[in-house]
């Protein structure tokens, strides 16, 4: 691989819906760059990205992937990230890490939800972008309506640099409003053109397009706004020159278009990417915790300073084993080193550095300010450690992750596979921390929770793949809770006596309710010594053992206040034993006297959907027991913000993609908890009763 410096660096991710042809334009540059010999195609299992049997099998991204290609003097890692709603914290993972990124806006289906979700993670980093209006070669294609679409969805304004050459399957090429010349492609997927001049059928609305283009791009100069206003004529390299200083500061975004299965307009973006996207020095400084006075510093990209690092991704591979992907913020790293994790506190053994593409990886002897690299078998780091210079240890911030969506119950098979399941779990929860793994301590069961069904079912799929273990799903449990309306006094008397010492504990409880999302509160009345001091912490241990498995279905029970205001011990026979199981009896007689209620989780949904189907979608929800709080107009569509019981939705996915013949689109995240109705009530009491009784 040729050698590079961080100026002639270039992080790029590659975002959008799930479908909006992410891998293809990324297979089409790695071809038109050199990196691959053929042109890779998801649909018939050839792409050197999606690679997972589970994404052929799929054909969709279900975790990004990073290559990397030479162009004009620059050296790109570029990241085709996941676009659906499942798998997207994995893109916001590579966004954190990205300098630059080309957004995909399908000329078909226009913006999606999940563009819009991406484009707002962009945001949060502050990420120069690109647009790509794809799929020019489709039926339906409309380049006009998909720019107008994302000025009004994104809020920003675009700077068209190119026009289309014919519509649909008679697109052919690309009109340059920079150098008012006409890119003509072959027909052969091979991305060769010849530059023509421009149709005569074009030539008015490209001369209107330029100028419109030359008005937009002068805002980003003074000088060029002063020279434009003066009547001089704005040359190709200052047009240049302030598309890189205009994207850079997000006063308008660049737009070009091309369809990738097509290899057409795709060597045009990546000179843009050249020339607009910024390198690893111009991008903010990253600000680091100094571990020696716990004040923040600023990260300088410089290859002398000491090195820092984060890893943003952990893959789990069968030949190599773990490899730890990782972003390099300042300091060089060579192969046959080592360094600190300063997250862990533990000294890492770094063997050979890797650069990866797409499934392989090449070997390299060192990297510097703005490398995304890889490294194997590292002992003790996992995702969103810093790994830093030991004189100078320092800490990254890393990212926030959202809770889980959806839960099942997961058992082996095979009993004998239960060893070998548990260590397939903790490495892969090690390469996608948002899969988490608990053990229900009342029902025994293993709980996989997950953002959503079928990132869960693709979770088993690898589990079965990568480790040879056959696992079971039980249908998702809904997390329901209880909590009390009313306000009780009771006592709680615990008293056995069998030869010997006995067992005695006596006390008072005063049990009240809570606000909303307030928990647990316990509080010591005590007064006198009726109840010994040594004891009142078992007291509130046996009520908190109680909580966890109320007396209505065995849920949960929160929001509420426990007052330990009286009672009686026996100098010989008081224990704390038992006077937790004197607390536990006393909370469990009281919850009954109550009021208890079963609470449900509700979600936040945003539901995108056609306009013709907005109607029919809103009387679904209601008849989900949804509450409808706005709905937002969008550009061809409509966007319906609601609230909706999680029990209703599990499986929501399916029912949209059905209602609305696979144009709709939601985001789902859990809200709060609402009281049930009580004719459910009864239902989940008589389940939970009729369960218990089988088992």
């Amino acid at each position: 691989m040729k050698p590079y410096t961080s100026e002639n660096l270039r992080n790029v991710a590659i975002i959008a819906h799930g479908g909006a042809g992410k891998t293809s334009l990324v297979e089409a540059m790695l071809f038109d760059g050199g990196s691959t010999a053929r042109l890779g195609s998801v649909d018939n299992g050839t792409s050197v990205l999606d690679s997972e049997p589970e994404e052929i099998k799929r054909k969709i991204t279900l975790t990004s992937a990073i290559h990397h290609f030479d162009w004009q003097g620059k050296h790109i890692n570029v990241i085709d990230t996941p676009g659906y709603a499942n798998f997207i914290v994995d893109t916001k993972a590579c966004l954190r890490v990205a300098g630059g990124a080309v957004v995909i806006v399908s000329a078909i289906s226009g913006v999606k939800v999940q563009t819009e979700a991406v484009w707002k993670y962009a945001d949060e980093f502050e990420i120069p972008r690109i647009v790509f209006i794809s799929k020019l070669d489709r039926e339906r294609a409309d380049f006009a309506r998909a720019v107008g679409e994302m000025e009004t969805v994104f809020n920003c304004y675009p700077l068209v640099l190119q026009l289309p050459i014919g519509k649909e399957e008679d697109f052919v090429g690309v009109v340059d409003l920079v150098a008012m010349k006409a890119l003509r492609y072959s027909n052969d997927q091979s991305g060769k053109f010849t530059v023509e001049e421009i149709p005569d059928h074009l030539q008015a609305e490209a001369e209107a397009a330029r100028e419109a283009m030359i008005e937009r791009v002068v805002e980003a100069d003074d000088d060029l706004m002063e020279k434009y206003l003066g009547g001089e004529e704005i040359t190709v390299e200052e047009i240049y020159l302030a598309t890189h200083e205009g994207s850079m500061t997000g006063k308008f975004v660049p737009v070009v278009c091309g369809s990738a299965l097509k290899n057409i307009g795709i060597q045009p973006l990546m000179d843009l990417i050249c020339s607009c996207l910024p390198s690893p020095l111009e991008r903010p400084t990253q600000m680091a915790e100094m571990l020696a006075d716990d004040e923040e510093h600023e990260l300088v990209p410089d290859p002398d300073a000491p090195f820092t690092a984060i890893v943003f991704k952990t893959i789990s591979d069968p030949f190599t084993g773990q490899l730890s992907l990782f972003r390099v913020y300042s300091g060089t790293l060579a192969s046959d080193s080592s360094c600190f994790n300063s997250t862990r506190d533990r000294k890492e053994r770094i063997g050979q550095l890797l650069k990866l593409e797409g499934n392989k990886q090449i070997q390299i002897d060192k990297c510097g300010p703005g490398d995304i690299v890889a490294v194997a078998k590292l002992k003790e780091t996992v995702t969103w450690d810093t790994l830093c210079s030991e004189k100078t240890p320092m800490r990254l911030k890393g990212l926030e992750l959202p809770a889980p969506m959806i839960s099942f119950s997961l058992r082996p098979k095979s009993k004998g596979d239960e060893e070998k399941l548990g260590s397939a779990l903790q490495r892969l929860m090690a390469e996608d921390p948002t899969i988490t793994i608990v053990r229900n301590d009342e029902t025994k069961e293993l709980v996989i929770s997950g953002m959503g069904q079928v990132h869960v079912e693709v979770t088993v799929d690898r589990i079965k793949r990568k480790f040879g273990v056959d696992v079971e799903l039980d249908a998702p449990k809904v997390p329901y809770k209880e909590t009390i309306k009313g306000t009780v006094s009771i006592q709680g008397r615990h008293k056995k006596q069998s030869g010997g010492r006995g067992q005695f504990g006596d006390v008072w409880l005063k049990i009240e309710p809570l606000p909303k999302g307030s928990g647990f509160e316990f509080v010591n009345k005590i007064v006198g010594g009726v109840v010994p001091r040594q004891y009142i912490p078992a007291v509130e241990k046996g009520v908190q053992e109680a909580m966890a498995g109320g007396v209505l279905a065995g849920y949960p029970v929160e929001d509420l206040k426990v007052s330990l205001f009286d009672g009686s011990y026996h100098t010989v026979d008081s224990s704390e034993m038992a006077f937790k199981i004197a607390g536990s009896l006393a909370f469990k007689k009281g919850v009954i006297d109550a009021k208890p209620v079963l609470l449900e989780p509700v979600m936040a949904m945003e539901i995108n959907v056609p306009n013709d189907h907005m109607g029919d979608i809103i009387g679904d929800l209601n008849s989900r027991r949804g509450k409808v709080n706005g709905v937002e107009p969008m550009a061809n569509s409509q966007l319906i913000k609601a609230q909706v019981p999680m029990s209703e939705v599990l499986k929501y996915a399916p029912d949209l993609r059905s209602m609305t013949g696979g144009r709709g689109m939601f985001t789902m995240e859990f809200s709060h908890y609402e009281e049930l109705p009580s004719h459910l009530t009864t239902k989940i009491v008589e389940a939970a009763k009729l369960e218990k009784e089988e088992s």
